[in-house]
């Protein structure tokens, strides 16, 4: 909107440099071109302002398919205008010479222009197309259309328009159709995703089905270990038990005979002290023999003497002291004297 500022019967217009202004005084042209500024009378001059910037415009529009289909068509498409001055004699971009505003709706007409232009073309395309293929691949036949079409539409070459770029964002079923179209999506992701599970699983149960096996081979392999160390361990058994009979065999066999040299030593010392004893003994009795019958008895009393038992002390009691004293008082002789 053009900037306009009021001194006395005066107005100051400036507008922006993307502004078209085109300023008509007593039927002539008195200013024409984009970002002006200049004075005016109100009562004498008709003024118009035409956006030559690039603006986007969003339409949104309903079509039917080959197979009877309804589907949204969202789209953008970007224009700008080429030819103010064809604008501004076909659409009503006349504005207030004291305010600035637009009398009329200009950019709702070109809007209009475009929407239904566009709709057209998209409604050419969608009617051959069946509704899975447009929902696959309708997006770049529908833009190429509107982009071809528009570009070569006449009107809006007439009215000085110039589309720049066409975008089509989406083309959409209605909500029960596109849910009844997901589900077979839906059911394949699911047998996908079922699948996947299960190959994991299988895989889970080989590992483990392996692990068991290697288990079960160190378990048995282990127990094979286990057998030969008892088998070895037997074997250093018996061997150890025959190494033990060999060496008690060997010690029996010497302590037999170191018994036998033993026995044999001490039979011959038993022999020879026998003999010994027997040649004294003779002796002794030959020494007897031709010794006197007096010399025996003292012998035999000496000996008598040494085997009796030692006396140390004798105990006389007053009785017998007594009696003995009696007896030698009187003069009597013992017993066995009077017999000898």
């Amino acid at each position: 909107m053009a900037d306009i500022t009021r001194r006395l019967g005066w107005r100051h217009l400036r507008c922006a440099p993307t502004a078209h202004v085109r300023h008509h005084s007593r039927g002539k042209v008195a200013h024409d071109g984009p970002g002006l500024s200049f004075w005016y009378r109100a009562l004498t001059a008709a003024l118009s302002e035409v956006p030559v910037d690039d603006r986007e415009l969003a339409m949104t529009f309903h079509a039917r398919t080959s197979d009877f289909q309804d589907v949204a068509v969202q789209s953008t498409v970007t224009y700008r205008i080429s030819d103010p001055a064809a604008a501004a004699t076909r659409l009503d971009f006349s504005i207030d010479p004291d305010t600035g505003t637009w009398r009329g709706t200009p950019l709702e007409q070109i809007a209009t222009l475009l929407t239904e232009s566009a709709q057209q073309h998209a409604l050419d395309v969608l009617a051959r197309t069946p509704l899975a293929a447009a929902l696959a691949d309708g997006v770049t036949a529908v833009r190429e259309r509107i982009s071809r079409g528009l570009g070569t539409e006449p009107r809006l070459t007439a009215t000085g328009l110039e589309v720049v770029a066409v975008r089509v964002i989406a083309l959409r079923p209605e909500p029960e159709v596109e849910r009844a179209l997901r589900t077979p999506a839906r059911e394949q992701i699911q047998q996908e995703a079922d699948r996947a599970t299960y190959e994991r699983r299988a895989v889970a149960v080989e590992r483990e089905r392996a692990i068991a096996e290697n288990e079960l081979a160190s378990k048995i392999e282990l127990a094979r270990r286990e057998e030969q160390l008892v088998e070895q361990n037997g074997a250093n058994a018996r061997r150890e038990a025959e190494e033990s009979a060999a060496a008690d065999a060997v010690r029996a066999e010497a302590e037999a005979a170191r018994r036998v040299r033993l026995a044999q030593a001490e039979a011959t010392a038993a022999r020879e002290t026998g003999e010994a004893r027997a040649t004294a003994q003779a002796a002794w009795l030959r020494v007897h023999a031709e010794t006197g019958s007096e010399t025996l008895r003292a012998l035999a009393v000496t000996r008598l003497a040494e085997n009796l038992p030692r006396v140390d002390s004798i105990t006389l009691s007053p009785d017998i002291l007594t009696g003995l004293l009696a007896r030698l008082g009187s003069g009597e002789r013992p017993h066995d004297e009077e017999e000898r």
